[in-house]
């Protein structure tokens, strides 16, 4: 996706402070004990994650706070979390990682965030409205709200912060410039001053109308706000580089401000009394930024969070450690392989099935991790509200029917067993990262893909920007990805139209998008996305492969933790609170 790919043997989930497992990405995912960031806020959550885990379907609470490391008990207003060291970009819309973006969650807020389901809730807009044609959107906001400077916040600084995104100078990864507001074209090209959606009703009302309908645009829009005042003050149009002075010194909205940055070492907040929730309880927070093992800076106190693949060893290991409760969580991403669709043998849609079925991706993707897995067979993950298995084909593992395709195929065995066609030879070139996951792959898929008569040669990268250039030259066949996290059953299926599987164009896959996107009744969406993972599931355009299973082992002595499997756990960190120690 261009947002954000990542290796399969990875796992990059966007939310904020959710801790993921050894990723890597183009937009600079998060590492071991570290977290990728969503432009968007979050609510408290029940503690209890959707979808269960290996061996821990609940929250596990610390059996003998007695073992807590003396450098923990010693802290009584500071929370530590590890962190990739971040660019320093802290300005929302303007991050070069998802590590910036980390930072700025807890520096700003935003106008709508997403519940537990991903559908939309109240932030510091405290309602909206939505026209009846569905093209107008009024965002009410809550009285006397401030800046982290104490000054007010109003309708203008949302209207500034629409506006340059719209700008034609705006080169971030904000998805807002791809909402076809009325007007911003105009405004783009310069033939307007302002952009004719955009209106400030009065200091605590907006409104923004677009030209077609779309399904996101109300959180889209509701992201975070900046402060007209501040990084409005040298704005010109066409001309945004001023704003990058002001990334190592934000002026927020959200429940902390920036203390001090230090690179290589840690990112220090402190609380900000002028949050619209009020003062946080805990007074000072610390990303810990220094590289380390993370079962070593969470076995020491060093850090109070961290995250680890829900295995059965790990969950065991955790619960040994006495002093460390555990949250079971399932992130909203889907692994999957892309295929070169460029490629001959690949363009025909019975031999992507016949590898899926030829495949044991149960062996490959929850067996060898101890369950802390399970199938993927469509673009979204199973605590998405729009999942289904209703239509679905699950590809369990059969390699009779396998060669059966491969046979209708046209791919006759050949010498050496291999199957051919036309003279050639069945051979797939798999890129991967290095790592346990890609050498247990390897292994599963050669013998999978032998028994199949298909050659499977891999090349496996210890630097992920060398695979990407790979796969940008073209020269492959299949190579491990996993998504961002995805808040909408949208953003899983985005990739296939917007060309970024190269290969696929399905006029009927674009007109269900669309249908999708123009209508906010779920019910009616629900039906849409079945019909479309209906559609991907039977083509194939990439074979899906894995949802991760996760934990999040935390300090004991911290109150109101709390997960959301969209949005992480930003929102609830305003409430946590430490208590004493035993």
């Amino acid at each position: 996706m261009k947002k954000g790919v990542i290796l399969l043997t990875s796992l990059l989930i966007a939310g904020s402070l959710l801790m993921s497992a050894c990723s890597d990405s183009k937009d600079a995912a998060p590492s071991n004990n570290t977290a990728s960031t969503t432009e968007q806020g979050s609510k408290e959550q029940p503690t209890q994650a959707p979808g269960g885990e290996s061996g821990l379907t609940e929250t596990y609470t610390a059996a003998d706070m007695s073992k807590l490391p003396s450098v923990a008990k010693q802290r009584t207003d500071t929370i530590i979390v590890g962190l990739t060291d971040p660019s320093g970009a802290f300005t929302p819309y303007f991050t070069q990682s998802g590590y910036d973006g980390n930072v700025n969650s807890l520096l700003f807020s935003s106008l709508v965030t997403v519940d537990e389901k991903g559908l939309p809730i109240p932030d510091m807009a405290e309602k909206w409205d939505v026209s009846e044609d569905q093209l107008t959107y009024t965002y009410h906001l809550r009285k006397d709200l401030k800046f982290s400077d104490g000054s007010p916040l109003t309708a203008d600084d949302v209207a500034f912060t629409w506006t340059i995104l719209f700008n034609k100078a705006y080169d971030g990864d904000s998805m807002v410039p791809t909402l076809a507001v009325k007007g911003a074209e105009a405004f783009k090209e310069g033939k307007a001053n302002t952009i004719e959606g955009i209106k400030v009703i009065d200091p605590q009302t907006i409104s923004v109308t677009l030209e077609k309908p779309n399904a996101t645009a109300l959180v889209m829009l509701g992201d975070k706000v900046l402060s007209k005042a501040y990084y409005g003050k040298d704005y010109k149009f066409g001309q945004l580089d001023y704003i990058k002075k002001l990334h190592s010194n934000p002026v927020g909205n959200g429940p902390y401000k920036l203390e001090k940055f230090i690179p290589g070492q840690e990112v220090r907040f402190v609380a900000n009394e002028n949050y619209y929730k009020g003062k946080p309880k805990t007074e000072h927070f610390i990303y810990k930024t220094s590289e380390g093992d993370t079962w070593q800076y969470l076995e020491t106190g060093e850090v109070d969070y961290a995250s680890f693949s829900a295995t059965t060893e790990n969950i065991d290991k955790l619960k040994s450690l006495g002093f460390v409760n555990i949250i079971p969580y399932t992130p909203s991403t889907y692994g999957y392989l892309q295929v070169n669709l460029k490629h001959e043998a690949l363009k025909d849609k019975k031999v992507r099935q016949a590898l899926a079925y030829g495949l044991d991706r149960q062996s490959i993707y929850v067996d060898a991790n101890q369950g802390a897995g399970s199938i993927a067979n469509i673009p979204a993950s199973p605590i998405s509200w729009a999942y289904t298995e209703d239509g679905i084909n699950p590809y369990k593992f059969d390699t009779e029917k396998g060669k059966q395709l491969l046979d209708e195929a046209g791919w006759k065995e050949g010498a050496g067993g291999i199957r051919e066609k036309d003279g050639k030879q069945l051979v797939i070139h798999f890129l991967g990262s290095k790592s346990k996951q890609t050498d247990i792959f390897i292994a599963v898929a050669k013998e999978n893909f032998q028994a199949l008569g298909v050659k499977f040669d891999a090349e496996v990268f210890a630097d992920f920007n060398s695979l990407v250039s790979k796969v940008d030259s073209g020269d492959y066949d299949l190579v491990s990805f996993s998504t961002p996290m995805l808040t909408d059953p949208s953003d899983g299926v985005v990739q296939f139209l917007d060309g970024e599987i190269k290969g696929y164009d399905n006029p009927k896959l674009k007109e269900l998008y669309d249908k999708g996107l123009g209508t906010s009744n779920i019910e009616e969406r629900k039906k849409v996305y079945k019909e479309i993972f209906q559609l991907l599931n039977d083509e194939l355009p990439i074979i899906f492969t894995n949802y991760k299973k996760t934990v999040y082992g935390y300090n004991g002595r911290i109150d109101n933790l709390s997960v959301s499997p969209f949005v992480g756990l930003a929102n609830s960190l305003p409430n946590w609170s430490l208590k004493p120690a035993q």
